[in-house]
């Protein structure tokens, strides 16, 4: 058996926006908002689900994965694989958006309902060593939380290292599945959650069809040229900032009288590339 990258940006979708198996989404709110009870989600309503992109260039019709449940609470749920400029604004942006959206001029603001954003990191968001954090609007002194419209519930996949056996609770069995599912043969002995089991069937390649995979492996190489593209603009500039540091020292070392000659063997150049520098 093989499973897809659950990372994907296809595969995420696919899995998580899946109008006819809402027992999936389900079972990983409840589990990640760690809800018992009464409290616990029973039943949703997907607001985007998955559709597959119409041309293969085309990117997916949804841009993440957005659910509501009975009670009018919004339910916004992202993968991110890499870190972004200005995440943390762009994040408290979109929720924000989400959360003034849902009344217009006129309309009373008691009508407002909560928006909780789950973000599923591929990458080290915040200082915490733990990989699952809940951040919300307090009181910094007294921890008093009198607005609580918006919560941020970030999952961050490089800092969970725990193995099959080690798996206790359902959360971290949903940890595991995202990050884990495209290394694993077979599905984990310990998968005893109905959503997470359908996850993993859907998760299964031998399930998708030949347009589902062609869209999985195209989303899979625009993912890598965008960390290709990402790292060499990286790379210039660290060429770069060697290159001003470099000329830096060459034209110090020329104003305090050093011979060209001299210079050229203290910072590895040609006496050429030296008179270069100092004439610039």
């Amino acid at each position: 058996m093989r499973f897809v990258d659950v990372k994907n940006d296809i595969a995420f979708r696919k899995i998580f926006g899946n109008e006819s198996k809402k027992v999936i989404l389900i079972s990983f709110l409840n589990a990640v908002l760690h809800l018992e009870g009464e409290a616990r989600i029973k039943s949703i309503s997907i607001a985007n689900p998955f559709q597959l992109p119409i041309l293969p260039n085309m990117k997916a019709s949804i841009i993440d994965v957005k659910a509501s449940d009975f009670r009018g609470n919004t339910f916004i749920v992202e993968m991110q694989v890499a870190d972004v400029l200005g995440m943390d604004k762009r994040l408290l942006y979109y929720t924000s958006k989400e959360y003034s959206q849902q009344i217009v001029s006129g309309e009373q603001y008691t009508e407002l309902n909560p928006v909780i954003f789950i973000g599923i990191f591929d990458f080290n968001f915040t200082k915490d060593v733990g990989y699952f954090s809940h951040h919300a609007i307090c009181n910094v002194k007294t921890q008093e939380r009198l607005i609580k419209d918006m919560d941020f519930y970030f999952i961050e996949l490089p800092k969970f290292s725990k193995k099959a056996k080690d798996l206790t609770n359902v959360m971290d069995k949903w940890i595991y599945f995202i990050k884990e599912a495209e290394n694993l043969a077979v599905v984990p002995e310990n998968t005893d959650d109905e959503g997470l089991q359908e996850a993993y069937a859907d998760a299964n390649r031998n399930t998708w069809t030949k347009e589902e995979l062609d869209a999985y492996i195209y989303a899979g190489m625009r993912e890598q040229d965008g960390r290709g593209r990402l790292e060499k603009a990286v790379q210039k500039a660290v060429q770069k900032a060697e290159q001003e540091t470099r000329q830096a020292l060459v034209v110090n070392m020329h104003n305090a009288g050093i011979a060209v000659e001299q210079i050229a063997k203290i910072a590895k150049l040609s006496d050429e590339e030296v008179r270069e520098m100092i004439e610039k």
